[in-house]
């Protein structure tokens, strides 16, 4: 992975029900907290939503804010068709990034 000023991320819960965009300046750490159930009453952390299936870099926290906000309005489907476009097997991509 190329080292971005900040990334938009997409992540799962095991059995892709529950999906959850964010936002970040450290791609890394954030997905670490995620996993980590760094704040225990977080959304992600009761639904266990910590599998990284979907991210973007950007050198421009501006941009990468208002593609958060562009994919957080699109319908369920839409977030899908995009993390199938480039991860069609839903892979947990945090050991790619985690190197």
């Amino acid at each position: 992975m190329r080292r971005e000023a900040c990334a938009v991320y997409i992540l799962a819960n095991l059995n892709r029900s529950v999906l959850y965009t964010g936002v970040t300046s450290d791609l890394l750490k954030r997905v670490f907290d995620h996993r980590a159930r760094v704040n225990p009453a977080s959304f992600t952390a009761r639904y266990r939503v910590d599998q990284l299936v979907h991210f973007e870099g950007y050198a421009d926290m501006r941009v990468a804010i208002e593609r958060e906000k562009q994919i957080k309005s699109w319908t369920r489907a839409k977030k899908v068709a995009l993390i199938e476009r480039w991860n069609r097997e839903w892979r947990d991509l945090w050991p790619e990034i985690n190197g």
